[in-house]
């Protein structure tokens, strides 16, 4: 199968326009696109994503390495490529894996909307205040390792679909379902309102034991940002539900702890 391939040999060609100045402009929330780098989350954008691909940026040497998977892709996705310097100097800094796609947000709804159609979902985590690219990333790492079907994400928390979040989930924030926007409160009422048993992570000592807490039917789990954690306000609106430790350590990461609890869930 022929590849729509296209060579690049200015830095200002406008075709390669969403490429330019990564770190200094990471796309997400630019015009609905976002970029993701690399070949794990190349492969996942063009054999399970749940987004349309627009473009495809390679280093020319890494075409023959990955023609298998590009002749996946639909003829009408543009594949360019540029010699390493070129492309370093396109993106801002050096792009070590040479490979750098363009994809294309999916429209918004409301929470509401797309809380019903997760149709038989059972487990749900949702981040508030959840700011740092790693630890989102993670989340919807072990999510999907351990059997969570979704992760939402107040208006606080930052964009799942940035780089490096994409890179630190192993592209499973490409096709785990989730919603992001909203203030805590809300989306924990409209969780309550359509039933959702809502367990509220925290290493309060009055807090409930992980371990000795009956499972429910439909489970979301709630952390709050690192350091603060869940306000009392938000913590009142669920059952509080703390992880037992051995020593006297403030708490654990936020993305440990929700693998702690959805192992528990998991294996029960």
């Amino acid at each position: 199968m022929a590849l729509n391939l296209h060579a690049v040999t200015s830095r200002d060609d406008p075709r390669i326009a969403p490429y330019t100045a990564v770190r200094e402009r990471d796309l997400t929330g630019r015009d609905g696109l976002f970029l993701v780098e690399g070949k794990v989350t190349l492969e996942v954008c063009i054999t399970r994503a749940r987004f349309d691909l627009d473009s495809v940026f390679l280093e020319e040497g890494r075409v023959p390495v990955l023609a298998e998977l590009l002749e996946k892709l639909p003829y009408s996705v543009p594949i360019y490529t540029a010699p390493q310097s070129l492309m370093d100097q396109i993106a801002g800094f050096p792009i070590h894996r040479g490979i750098l796609a363009c994809a294309r947000k999916a429209p918004e709804t409301d929470f509401g909307g797309w809380l019903s159609a997760q149709t038989g979902a059972t487990t749900l985590a949702l981040c508030i205040g959840t700011s740092n690219h790693d630890n989102v990333g993670a989340v919807f790492r072990n999510c999907a390792a351990l059997g969570a079907d979704g992760v939402v994400l107040d208006e606080t928390s930052c964009d799942p679909l940035y780089r490096k979040a994409i890179r630190v989930s192993a592209g499973t924030a490409l096709w785990l379902p989730y919603y992001h926007g909203g203030s805590g409160e809300t989306l924990l009422d409209t969780l309550k309102g359509e039933g959702w048993t809502i367990w509220t992570l925290t290493p309060g000592e009055t807090a409930t034991n992980l371990y000795k807490t009956p499972r429910p039917d439909r489970l979301c789990l709630v952390l709050g940002p690192e350091g603060p954690g869940l306000s009392d306000a938000l913590l009142a609106r669920g059952e509080r539900v703390r992880i037992p430790m051995a020593n006297a350590v403030d708490s654990l990461n936020v993305a440990t702890s929700l693998a702690i609890a959805l192992s528990h869930r998991l294996s029960g």
